[in-house]
């Protein structure tokens, strides 16, 4: 059981990392705190949407799963609003600095 919940909390680390990457060095936002900054608030966001799925699975349980396991969907979404607001805190921080 113990191995189940650490692969899924890899799972959303490396949601995480990949999403930071994606707006870091593909999208080209800025944010505090640079590659490391952004990574630490989607690592949070994708968990975040791992709780969502946990408390709603009911109710999101039509999404498609990995395996029957991991629903992908929520963590991604999270992650990504997460970061997209981060994103907007971060450039409207730069303009006042």
């Amino acid at each position: 059981m113990a191995t189940l919940y650490l692969a899924i909390g890899l799972s959303y680390l490396a949601i995480g990392t990949l999403l930071a990457l994606l707006y870091v060095y593909v999208f080209r936002r800025r944010f505090s705190g640079q590659f490391w900054g952004a990574a630490l608030v989607a690592i949070a966001g994708a968990f975040l949407g791992g709780l969502v799925d946990f408390l709603f699975r009911d109710i999101i349980e039509r999404l498609s799963a990995i395996n029957g396991v991991l629903n992908i969907f929520p963590p991604i979404i999270a992650a990504s609003i997460v970061l997209s607001i981060f994103a907007a805190l971060s450039e409207r921080k730069d303009e006042y600095d």
